[in-house]
């Protein structure tokens, strides 16, 4: 019953707003009446008949002539508008009606024939016993199970990839890594145990990430997403030669129309301007602007994730100076858009971006990778509109 009253309240006041601008309309002033036209008339034949007995001045009757004219053609035009105000009058009280009567009449019918009146409510208790598809009861259902009986790999197997879904990178990492050590690693599990640890270090190929995506090749040979990563982990590390073999061979290994290839292909174009030893592609890895060394994924790899986002900060802003210094270095814009992507900084990459291509046209080769990346992104430079 109180479910039909609030319903009946919130209708009227839904009606009381969409008629009070016709109740306006129909409290305006009535058209002049028709027989106001033949008193003006009749003023013009009495104000002739006193001009011809003398009872007034014939300036002052031509005068009085012209002001009951002047009344008498607008009571004509009045008369002439009288009927479309009339026709407008007849719409305004259709639509009242229709507001009135139809309106609600079509909500209830409507609602009647697809909604559920006699669905009882849904107190969250009732609701994390059944929570359906609502991710958010599925979070809160596992959550209570975990929190009494925290031995429950089932349970974070399923909140893992949830977790990772909906940005809590740090409780995915937890999660996929009591799920890996309860249940037994999967190249699921494993898979996304090393990208949660990737995302936590803003990029950097960690040496547990190394290790979670060695353990997945060995349960799934040639899987890309795992080959990508350690390959990624070489580049980084300086190796550039044992980086470009990898990359190169995940290239041979993939189907032609792959969606991970432009990726893997621009890191290979990377590679090649230098390729070099172990040691000389350390050594320029360490000297690039704003590049991670091994030692910086090393300490990385101690810090909290407060402390390691602020050690990847320093060193993207201490590239983004260095750029401003060299805006030739392509590489080094290249690293400032998808390290500024990666923080999730998006005004700053989209900024990065924008100066990159001044740097190097839209037209040229390395414009053209630049705008690969921010399609790759997401991205526009700044200052366009989508």
């Amino acid at each position: 019953m109180l479910f039909w009253i609030l319903v009946a309240i919130l209708t009227a006041a839904v009606a009381v707003v969409l008629l009070l601008p016709l109740l306006r309309a129909n409290a305006r002033a009535e058209a002049p009446r028709s027989h106001d036209v033949e008193v003006y008339r009749d003023q013009l034949d009495e104000l002739t008949r006193d001009e011809k007995a003398g009872l007034i001045s014939g300036d002052d009757a031509e005068f009085a002539r012209a002001e009951v004219a002047r009344r008498l053609l607008a009571a004509s035009d009045a008369v002439k508008t009288s009927e479309t105000r009339t026709s407008s009058r007849r719409v305004n009280r259709l639509a009242q009606l229709c507001i009135i009567v139809f309106l609600p009449a079509l909500g209830l019918c409507l609602y009647l024939t697809t909604g559920r009146p006699d669905v009882p409510d849904a107190p969250l208790s009732a609701r994390l016993a059944n929570p359906g598809d609502d991710p958010n009861i599925l979070i809160a259902q596992a959550e209570q199970k975990l929190a009494k009986n925290p031995e429950d790999g089932a349970g974070w197997d399923l909140l893992a990839p949830i977790y990772y879904r909906t940005g809590r990178i740090e409780d995915a990492a937890v999660a996929f890594d009591r799920a890996i050590r309860l249940l037994g690693p999967t190249p699921t599990r494993l898979g996304g145990y090393a990208e949660s640890l990737i995302a936590l270090s803003g990029g950097l190929i960690t040496t547990d990430a190394q290790t979670a995506l060695q353990k997945l090749l060995v349960l799934q040979p040639n899987d890309p997403r795992a080959e990508f990563y350690l390959a990624l982990a070489l580049k980084q590390d300086g190796k550039k030669d044992e980086a470009l073999a990898a990359f190169n061979t995940l290239v041979a290994q993939s189907p032609k129309d792959a969606p991970w290839l432009p990726l893997v292909n621009e890191h290979i174009a990377g590679l090649k301007d230098g390729a070099a030893t172990p040691d000389t592609g350390r050594q320029a890895a360490e000297s690039a602007p704003g590049n991670p060394t091994s030692d910086d994924i090393a300490a990385a790899e101690t810090m909290s994730a407060g402390d390691r986002r602020t050690m990847i900060q320093g060193m993207v802003d201490s590239l983004s100076g260095k750029l401003k210094e060299d805006p030739a270095n392509f590489e080094g814009w290249m690293r400032l858009v998808r390290s500024y992507s990666v923080l999730d900084q998006k005004d700053k990459a989209a900024d990065a971006l924008k100066q990159g291509l001044a740097a190097f046209p839209a037209s040229g080769a390395e414009g053209k990778q630049l705008l690969a990346l921010a399609a790759e992104l997401g991205l526009k430079p700044a200052g366009e509109t989508k």
